[in-house]
């Protein structure tokens, strides 16, 4: 059940998104939070244009600030907030950086990770037991993805499976 914190927090992620829909992008944004602080933020870079790539996602550019500004944090007091629930890339990620306290706006039903069944997986991964909150301020980040994909300049993930569902919704 989502806190008042949760809340605040994924306000914050999504201001992050809100940076990246104005650019252009793709409206993921992400804070990592620990003993109520933010420690580091990251929002959706190179969806589209020349630099178009898969690893520069919300999740991935708040994790190398933190890397690069807090690298002494102790990982496993993060929260991570993100607007859309992490891909399986950066689920993979944040577990295997200690990081365990997952929370998300909006499911990502083309390529959410959260799911993920690490008990049946091999060893590196059936240990960990990730708390994801899942659906936290949802409407206020569908109502991101619709815009971003009911905008026919956006070619990110058109005519997907997820902008099928978002426009949806």
């Amino acid at each position: 059940m989502p806190t008042e914190t949760d809340r605040h927090f994924m306000a914050a992620a999504l201001t992050e998104a809100e940076q990246a829909l104005a650019a252009g992008e793709f409206p993921v944004g992400c804070v990592l939070v620990c003993d109520g602080e933010i420690v580091a933020s990251g929002r959706r870079v190179n969806s589209q244009g020349p630099a178009t790539n898969e690893l520069d996602h919300a999740e991935i550019v708040a994790l190398r600030e933190l890397f690069a500004t807090r690298p002494e944090l102790d990982r496993r007091r993060i929260t991570v907030y993100s607007t859309m629930e992490p891909c399986l890339m950066c689920f993979a990620t944040l577990l295997l950086n200690n990081i365990r306290t997952i929370v998300y706006g909006y499911e990502d039903v083309m390529g959410g990770g959260t799911n993920l069944p690490l008990a049946q997986l091999l060893p590196l991964y059936q240990a960990m037991q990730p708390r994801v909150t899942p659906h936290v301020l949802r409407q206020e980040s569908v109502a991101l993805f619709k815009r971003f994909f009911a905008d026919p300049k956006q070619a990110y993930w058109q005519g997907s499976l997820l902008a099928e569902y978002t426009l949806r919704q």
